[in-house]
């Protein structure tokens, strides 16, 4: 359904010459971790991570938080498609975001690729009384690149105890997966609530480049999901006496890093395929899907690079999956997205559209255009005109989602997740 659904700690970096021919593009998006409310008129500064007191630019968030896309040096973009090169296939940038009435923020090593768009979110706490003290976030290198320990092991299906040691009878998208960053032994790692599809989007990020084929990605997001709904479907770590659902550690579960950039086009699959797993017939948990590099650690499981390889021989995803697990595996779907006031329609809406599910939709726009005054309110009427055509295309500017003015699956739940993050409003899952 979505195969072809796209349109489109660290050492110190010597600078790029400014002559670099590559470069790669950035949005900065700014909110507050209160009320998910934009931060508008926020400074924010960037510079080379290797350089960080001599600024190359200072941006101003406008009413919806975000600044300019801007371009950047970056290396050149055959660096992250061939596992040979020793060259860091990325340049990093310092962040720095200040703004009136919130704590300043420093993300060090921001990712930038040849010819992609990365989206940086950044969090701003409101100041306390008295407080100005910097938080700061440090990306540590990409998997591909830097050294992490191995996956251990695991069975791909896991053992069900029916009497109710699996609290989930059904497979179910979580609105949130609760990381422990650190291993699961580590009693002092930190505990972070994300939203699922942020998850996703944060890890597939962390795991592969997004220079790869769209099938690439998406096998390797399929991977992603039907390994971390194992986790969620079985309770792994809750079974075990723990109080998250997933760790950040490499040798146990993927790569996720507080505060990250993502990719464009990483996120808009992920938005496209977020509520899909793979499954095994007569199987009804997710299937544990093991993956590794392929170059430096090898396994009973799909290889990242060799996912790369057979996206530029054309392999669809579900042929690349396949090839790894064997022609028994398929792509499945949840059966319930948690935390979402209600489900997509089935079908696209758009112009000529009436009825109950384009009222909510209005009535959400309406919510949403509260917080983010840049996006124009609509009469809640249940009928899809125009007014409500360019609201939608608004809103898919703001986001970062392919600017139609219909709303197709990725915008319904894209809306959704904004408009209960502004209310706190769902139905109980």
């Amino acid at each position: 359904m979505f195969e072809n659904s796209l349109t489109a700690a660290q050492e110190p970096q010597e600078p790029l010459p400014d002559d670099s021919s590559y470069t790669g593009s950035i949005q900065i998006s700014v909110v507050s971790s209160i009320g998910l409310i934009p931060v508008e008129n926020a400074s924010v500064s960037i510079s080379y991570t290797g350089d960080p007191d001599s600024p190359l630019l200072v941006l101003t968030t406008d009413s919806s938080g975000q600044t300019p896309t801007v371009e950047l040096p970056a290396p050149p973009p055959e660096l992250s498609l061939q596992p040979e090169n020793t060259e860091q296939p990325y340049s990093e940038f310092n962040i720095t975001v200040e703004a009136e009435g919130y704590e300043p923020v420093l993300v060090s090593g921001s990712e930038i690729l040849a010819g992609e768009l990365s989206l940086q979110s950044i969090r701003m706490t409101p100041l306390a009384a008295g407080e100005d003290e910097e938080r700061v976030v440090i990306i540590p290198a990409h998997t591909l690149f830097g050294e992490y320990p191995p996956k251990i092991p695991e069975d791909e299906i896991k053992p069900v105890d029916e009497s109710g040691e699996i609290v989930l009878s059904r497979v179910v998208i979580p609105e949130y997966i609760i990381v422990h960053d650190g291993v699961p032994s580590d009693s002092t790692a930190q505990n972070y609530w994300v939203r699922y599809r942020d998850y996703i989007k944060n890890v597939a990020s962390s795991e592969i480049y997004s220079t790869w084929p769209e099938s690439s990605i998406y096998a390797n997001i399929l991977a992603i999901q039907s390994f971390t709904l194992n986790r969620v479907y079985t309770e792994w770590y809750r079974n075990q006496g723990y109080n998250f659902t997933i760790t950040s550690s490499t040798a146990y579960d993927h790569k996720w890093i507080y505060g990250r950039n993502t990719f464009d086009n990483i996120d808009y699959l992920v938005d496209s395929v977020f509520a899909n797993y793979l499954s095994r017939p007569g199987v009804r948990q997710p299937i544990f899907t093991s993956y590794c590099d392929g170059q430096r650690v090898t396994c009973q499981g799909l290889s990242q690079w060799g996912s790369k390889y057979l996206g530029d021989q054309g392999y669809s995803a579900i042929d690349i999956i396949r090839y790894y697990y064997g022609n028994d595996m398929y792509i499945n779907t949840a059966d319930f997205i948690s935390g979402v006031p209600s489900s997509w329609p089935g079908y696209d809406l758009t112009i000529g559209s009436s009825g109950e599910k384009v009222r909510q939709l209005q009535n959400q726009l309406n919510r949403i255009a509260r917080n983010y005054p840049a996006l124009p309110s609509v009469t809640a009427d249940g009928v899809y005109g125009p007014a409500t055509a360019e609201a939608v295309r608004t809103f898919q500017r703001i986001f970062n989602l392919p600017q139609t003015g219909i709303t197709d699956y990725p915008t319904w739940y894209e809306v959704s997740e904004i408009f209960v993050g502004v209310s706190r409003i769902a139905e109980p899952g």
